[in-house]
């Protein structure tokens, strides 16, 4: 009967310490994921700030296109 109480309460133990792992990885995984969304919002800015960019380079003229000065 003592190692059966033994056996039991080395168990409760070991589920205690699970239980208290899997808590904290799901707190890491939480944060995690904040932190990927977080990322993922700021690449899309910053693509979208480059297309921007892109097209704002894109509707300045070209030296060879723009016309000679006056004074040729």
């Amino acid at each position: 009967m003592m190692e059966t109480d033994s056996r039991i309460t080395d168990l409760e133990i070991k589920l205690t310490h699970a239980e208290s792992t899997i808590d904290s990885l799901n707190t890491t995984a939480f944060e995690q994921q904040k932190q990927i969304n977080d990322l993922t919002r700021r690449v899309e800015l910053m693509q979208d700030y480059i297309k921007n960019m892109s097209k704002q380079m894109s509707q300045i003229a070209d030296a060879s296109e723009e016309a000679p000065p006056p004074h040729y």
